[in-house]
């Protein structure tokens, strides 16, 4: 494509932004924000009457903040905003925390974990099994389905995806199967070859009488998809929703975005990973050089959750419990010790439990030989440095593989004011030549994995609906860390020579961004 058309593209795309649904809610936004400012300016006309009261305010607001529960990175920023600018600051968290549909959606999510739960129930002679096995795992184990409900399984066979062209193969096979049922859930959907092959797929599977449910996040209303696609889509028989659709309304809820990527058919086959229905995900489009992704592809006994993972979001606005026992998983008869441990699991901004990165310490923590990590984005807390160091100086071999290319100009130059402490405590970075790493993978020692899409950020570790699944002693993760080891190949080792040597134009901006890289 020659630049005049990528230039005409990309007018295109922008003038449907401005001209669309979506493009009136972002105005209205804007127009709420502009409100609220105009509003902070009006009553500081009055400041020798309300300072008294804002500097009370104040104080309670940071006392309040320090005293909360939650990550001490996020209380810095709110503290800074505070102090930084006193009267929008604070009125502006009070307004935060005043927030009607977080507890809705708080409490909704709860419910419908009630509802599942008999479906999530914990095997006790596998977990006996995995306590004979490996104790840390055991633990980890009894953490995700004793605290969260997340059950660990066996007879599961497990696949991996070094890249989006090799899940999309497998993907559109297994959906042609499939007979009863067909569930997915994506972060992004794009309109091009990629979705138009699976949609295609979809519509004939409708016809034959399968159910499909197809859920995507709100965000691809904005630029990718009309909004109202949902009621397109329905005109062929597929229940479709938009999760957390962009509304007119200033709501911390629109924040919280569904990042997962399900993908459940008939309960028997599931796919998860970082892999998106866009073109780029496969290698067909090129945006950031080549696009390195992963994913895998579950059959067996733990699929199950996947689906329950699925149901639970998908029912967050239905009124009628839905119909579980119709979507449980054929369990697989004797066992097949071969298959390892899996456990597939989900993470929410609103279970007070961060379950993401609880997996990624747990992994670091019991390391005994190298724990080695793709990643997209790497906006660290205090927490994951301190244990991504504890661990390179114990000996571990830490290796992270990033993107050389990103897609995110503002979080990459966030992310290499982090390298200069990892590299000098023993972390090894590298950055992938070729293009862009997507990938989310934990990979250590031989024998446990974990592939999602949970990336090394805050907004994947706090604020996103995400998803993972933690493999042990599978023959798969032999191939997990041959693809690591072959991607490595490809790479350019960071040093810190390098790290000095960055301009001072991307050292200043990646310092003043981290101040609210919490919100990034």
């Amino acid at each position: 494509m020659s630049k005049n058309q990528t230039a005409g593209t990309a007018k295109k795309g922008l003038f449907r932004i401005i001209f669309s649904r979506t493009g009136i809610i972002l105005l209205l936004l804007l127009l709420q924000i502009l409100f609220f400012v105009e509003f902070i300016f009006r009553v500081e006309a009055y400041a020798p009457y309300v300072y008294g009261i804002i500097l009370v305010l104040e104080v309670i607001v940071i006392v309040y903040i320090i005293n909360s529960k939650g990550n001490p990175a996020f209380k810095m920023t709110w503290i800074l905003c505070v102090l930084t600018f006193p009267l929008i600051g604070t009125v502006f968290y009070i307004y935060v925390q005043m927030q009607v549909g977080t507890r809705f959606l708080q409490d909704r999510l709860a419910v419908l974990k009630i509802e599942t739960d008999p479906y999530m129930q914990q095997d006790q002679d596998t977990l006996g099994a995995i306590w004979a096995s490996k104790s840390a795992n055991a633990q980890l184990s009894y953490y995700l389905s004793n605290q969260l409900g997340f059950p660990t399984y066996r007879n599961t066979e497990v696949k991996y995806f070094p890249l989006g062209e090799y899940k999309f193969k497998y993907l559109t096979a297994e959906l042609k199967k499939a007979k009863k049922y067909i569930f997915m859930e994506y972060f992004i959907v794009e309109e091009g070859y990629m979705w138009g092959t699976i949609l295609d797929i979809l519509k004939e599977k409708v016809k034959e009488g399968v159910e499909v449910r197809f859920m995507y996040d709100g965000m691809c209303a904005i630029s990718m998809l009309p909004y109202n696609y949902p009621t397109y889509l329905k005109k062929y028989g597929i229940k479709c929703k938009m999760v957390n659709a962009v509304k007119p309304f200033l709501s911390t809820t629109q924040n919280n975005r569904d990042h997962r990527k399900i993908c459940v058919i008939d309960g028997k086959v599931g796919f998860t990973g970082g892999i998106n229905l866009g073109d780029e995900y496969i290698n067909k489009k090129v945006r950031f050089g080549h696009w390195k992704d992963t994913a895998i592809m579950l059959r067996g006994d733990a699929v199950q959750s996947l689906t329950m993972i699925f149901l639970q979001m998908w029912n967050v606005d239905e009124r009628r419990k839905d119909e579980y026992e119709n979507y449980l998983t054929p369990k697989r008869k004797g066992l097949h010790r071969e298959m390892g441990y899996v456990i597939p699991y989900a993470d929410s901004p609103f279970d007070n439990e961060n379950v993401g990165e609880e997996v990624y310490f747990h992994i670091l923590n019991h390391a005994k030989k190298y724990v080695h990590i793709m990643t997209p984005y790497l906006i660290l807390d205090n927490e994951m440095i301190t244990t991504l160091l504890r661990a390179a100086k114990s000996g571990i071999e830490v290796i992270i593989i990033m993107p050389h290319i990103p897609d995110k100009w503002y979080a990459f130059v966030v992310a290499q004011t982090f390298y200069k402490e990892l590299i000098e405590g023993g972390v090894q970075i590298y950055e992938y030549t070729p293009g862009f790493v997507h990938a989310k993978v934990f990979v250590s020692d031989d024998d446990t994995a974990t592939v999602g899409t949970i990336n090394l950020d805050y907004r994947s570790l706090y604020l996103h609906f995400e998803c993972g699944t933690f493999i042990y002693n599978n023959s798969e993760i032999d191939k997990i860390e041959r693809d690591f080891q072959h991607t490595l190949t490809k790479c350019h080792k960071v040093t810190l020579i390098e790290v000095k040597n960055r301009s001072t134009f991307s050292k200043i901006t990646g310092q003043v961004l981290r101040l609210v890289a919490p919100l990034m």
